[in-house]
């Protein structure tokens, strides 16, 4: 019976080992973000100004969120080297490593402060959100963030008839 006992010990042992897969040498995105950092767009025009911009944390991303008072606006958004005010070609000063620039095609509201549209301070990956100009129905506005990160951009409808764009940038790769 030990006999039996250590030949059972040793046969589970050795089918343990050929039940075990070797590791993939990649690793699972980080939170599921597959986004990239590409560009991305979308048609459309409305004549709903923006009414409100706002941003909130969430444990794998930052958030910014464009009110849009009536239907979906079209959308650019995109890396680059130098976000520029409308009108005038100055370059926009942002805080961060990378700086995105929004192009909305929709008519602004006026923030009350162009150069903090809304507070980010102590945002893992947003650093600033500034206000470049609104110029026949197309506003511009840069988003400083610690670094080149993978980002999305969609929208939502609601509340009731307004529309949300939302921009959405990873804490990390």
């Amino acid at each position: 019976m030990k006999k039996i006992r250590s030949w059972l010990a040793v046969i589970v042992l050795l089918a343990s080992f050929g039940l075990v897969a070797p590791s993939s040498a990649s690793a699972a995105p980080y939170c599921g973000i597959t986004w990239g950092s590409l560009a991305k767009a979308s048609s459309g025009q409305t004549s709903a100004p923006i009414v409100g911009v706002r941003a909130g944390q969430h444990p794998c991303y930052d958030r910014l969120v464009l009110d849009i008072n009536g239907k979906h606006a079209g959308y650019d958004v995109r890396y680059v080297s130098h976000v520029y005010r409308q009108a005038k070609g100055d370059v926009v000063p942002l805080r961060g490593g990378a700086y995105l620039n929004i192009t909305v095609h929709a008519p602004s509201f006026i923030p009350a402060n162009r150069t903090d549209i809304v507070p980010v301070n102590g945002y893992r990956t947003f650093r600033q959100v500034a206000f470049a100009g609104s110029f026949e129905h197309v506003t511009t506005i840069g988003l400083g963030v610690r670094a080149r990160l993978p980002f999305r951009v969609f929208t939502l409808d609601g509340p009731g008839g307004m529309s949300r764009l939302v921009i959405d940038v990873g804490h990390l790769w």
